[in-house]
């Protein structure tokens, strides 16, 4: 689930996000976080309380990367799965709730959404050392480490076991949505009236710009790169993109995503990105990577019977489809 490559999912349109006005200034930085790109937009009073709160978002987000990254060996998570058939690791309640609501997305999906995907990272590699693909009996056998229901949540103790030995569990579905939406949160708390946290593609805004416009996001079209699929006028909102387009490998001309169907163990087909929006990064998160996995009938009917959350389809031929609820949700980011 580590995302080594940079997404490069949204397109900022900032209208005059870098002009001071009414004694406010623009502060903006770009960071590596979680194998990704993030950046960082604030509204501030001035250029070097923006620096200094900057400084703050990328601590808290350090932090969080600290607890739930499955490839630092001293996170939480990772001693969760070196820990896996041997015994139950007690961890910070944070981690757990997070556990859990990824556990009501695979519970939601039927499975099609499992953060115990991650035992599949050792035979799908998508830094450009994989040469073929896996075979039917590797796949298999790595699909046997593969099932939320083999993660088992101690509520009292906050501990949680992985059943079977060689089960891992990661959170490159939905941890960067929610280490945006902690930082945005912890940013609110400090007073900061307006903001933008961007994770790689996984989005949220609140606030107005400088000049009282609320932010605006172009969706990119990975067919018509320099026209928007769709702009976003947004407030206190988040938006967040699984795509197939930027991070894949080409193994004998035909091209593989990096989006595992957990069940099937092989990369999903049919849609090329799915951009959710709604009030919660970390809710979007896990809203795309499911759709892109169900596919374009059983994603929308999903997302179809969410009353907060709606999507924009882009399939695999390039035609965009929109959830029935999208013109209203999309309608409400700007308020």
């Amino acid at each position: 689930m580590k995302n080594t490559f940079l997404k490069n999912i949204f397109t900022f349109i900032l209208l005059y996000a870098l002009i001071p006005t009414n004694a406010q200034t623009v502060g903006v930085r770009d960071t590596i976080l979680m194998g990704s790109r993030f950046q960082i937009t604030l509204v501030d009073k001035d250029s070097i309380s923006a620096e200094k709160n900057i400084n703050k978002a990328i601590d808290e987000m350090i932090r969080i990367e600290e607890l739930i990254s499955d490839w630092k060996p001293t996170s939480q998570v990772s001693q969760v799965n070196q820990n896996a058939g041997i015994k139950p690791i007690k961890v910070d309640r944070e981690v757990f709730e997070l556990t859990k609501r990824a556990i009501y997305f695979s519970q939601l999906t039927n499975g099609a959404f499992d953060i115990s995907f991650a035992a599949m990272d050792k035979i799908w590699k998508f830094d450009g050392t994989m040469e073929e693909i896996p075979t039917e009996n590797e796949i298999k056998k790595a699909i046997e480490k593969v099932g939320y229901q083999n993660i088992l949540l101690d509520e009292k103790n906050s501990t949680i076991f992985l059943k079977k030995a060689g089960m891992k569990i990661g959170f490159g579905s939905t941890g960067k949505g929610y280490a945006a939406q902690k930082a945005r949160t912890y940013m609110q708390s400090l007073g900061i009236q307006a903001g933008i946290i961007d994770a790689s593609g996984d989005m949220t805004t609140w606030g107005n710009q400088p000049n009282g416009e609320p932010w605006k996001i172009g969706i990119t079209n990975p067919f018509k790169r320099f026209k928007m699929a769709d702009i976003l006028v947004m407030k206190n909102a988040a938006v967040t993109t699984s795509g197939d387009y930027e991070k894949f490998i080409l193994i004998d001309g035909i091209r593989y995503s990096h989006i595992i169907n957990p069940k099937t163990g092989y990369p999903s087909t049919g849609l090329t990105s799915v951009t959710v929006i709604g009030p919660d990064a970390e809710m979007c998160n896990g809203f795309s990577t499911s759709i892109m996995v169900l596919g374009k009938g059983k994603g929308l009917e999903l997302i179809n019977q969410q009353k907060d959350y709606a999507a924009l389809l882009i399939t695999d031929k390039g035609k965009i489809i929109r959830s029935k609820n999208y013109k209203k949700i999309k309608q409400s980011l700007g308020k």
